[in-house]
């Protein structure tokens, strides 16, 4: 009896047994059906590979190796602008070419002239500068007053110490003439220092604003055959005198005003040349040729002469 009951005891415990392994294993069953799939560990969310997939790992230009050539970026050629062609060189205008000198007659040539040729009833006044300029206001205040106009023998030494002189001459209408650099006496000088002397005397007149082309006088009247050669080759065409004033020798030296009027009426005709000077005696500082100017031209115009400049020697 007892048998028999342990039997059944042992079959009882043993069916408990399998109904709780039953239980167990539903429970397991349930529980891994729950996770999801996506949950579950795999090896594409590994973080090494995770932490290399950075934004510049997606946007990166460059391709892969294996690419297809069809899809690498191409490039943008840089613009190069083309090398501008240098500027072409003008040439600056040329200088307008100096005024010719006047040109004299060859008939004139070999000559120091005292008259004008048939220049008729005319007297031509002509001033020499080479020391002040003292008398010069009042030569050309009288010469604008009557309307007769001059012709001025200027030193360059002269025109370079008083360019406001001879810019004053010119404005008047006279004519200007060279009369040597420094004054000396031509016949001791050799062609080329004639030459040196005629071309600086020159410059300096020009710098002044006039131009003594073609006009010329021997300072002291020194020539001879050859100085006139010498500057006749050079362009220049001399011009003496038919009478000298002598004002210049001042009233230290016995002169007067008068005395300066009454010698060019003495020698007056047709194509006289006159012969005066603009500084003053160094001794007295006398002007006399200036001051003897107004009543010179009124007498030579009652005489029934006009006036003319040294420009009728060049025709």
């Amino acid at each position: 009896m007892w048998a028999i009951f342990r039997g059944e005891r042992r079959r009882w415990t043993a069916a408990a047994a399998a109904v709780l392994l039953l239980a167990a294993a539903v429970v397991l069953a349930v529980v891994f059906s729950s996770v999801p799939p996506s949950a579950a560990p795999t090896s594409s969310s590994s973080p090494s590979l995770t932490a290399s997939a950075s934004p510049s790992d997606t946007t990166s230009d460059s391709p892969s190796p294996g690419s297809s050539p069809s899809h690498a970026p191409v490039p943008t050629p840089e613009t190069v602008p083309p090398a501008s062609a240098p500027a072409p060189v003008v040439p600056a205008p040329p200088a307008p070419p100096a005024p010719a000198p006047a040109q004299f007659p060859a008939a004139l040539a070999g000559r120091d002239l005292e008259v004008i040729p048939g220049a008729g009833a005319v007297v031509a006044l002509t001033f020499d500068a080479g020391a002040n300029s003292a008398g010069l206001p009042s030569i050309l205040q009288t010469l604008a007053a009557t309307g007769v106009r001059g012709t001025f023998f200027l030193t360059g030494n002269w025109a370079a110490a008083n360019p406001a002189g001879v810019a004053a001459i010119v404005a008047g209408g006279h004519r200007l003439g060279n009369h040597s650099m420094t004054h000396p006496g031509f016949t001791g000088l050799t062609d080329a220092a004639i030459g040196q002397q005629l071309a600086a005397a020159e410059q300096a007149i020009q710098g002044g604003g006039g131009d003594p082309r073609p006009l010329f006088r021997f300072p002291l009247g020194d020539r001879d055959a050859r100085t006139i050669a010498s500057v006749n080759a050079r362009g220049y065409l001399p011009v003496r005198w038919t009478v000298d004033t002598l004002g210049w020798k001042g009233s230290s030296g016995g002169v007067t005003a008068q005395i300066v009027v009454d010698r060019v009426l003495s020698r007056l005709q047709p194509g006289e040349i006159v012969l005066m000077h603009i500084g003053s005696n160094p001794d007295d500082g006398t002007t006399l040729d200036a001051d003897a100017l107004p009543g010179m031209i009124g007498r030579i115009r009652q005489a029934g002469y006009a006036f003319t400049t040294l420009e009728a020697l060049l025709g």
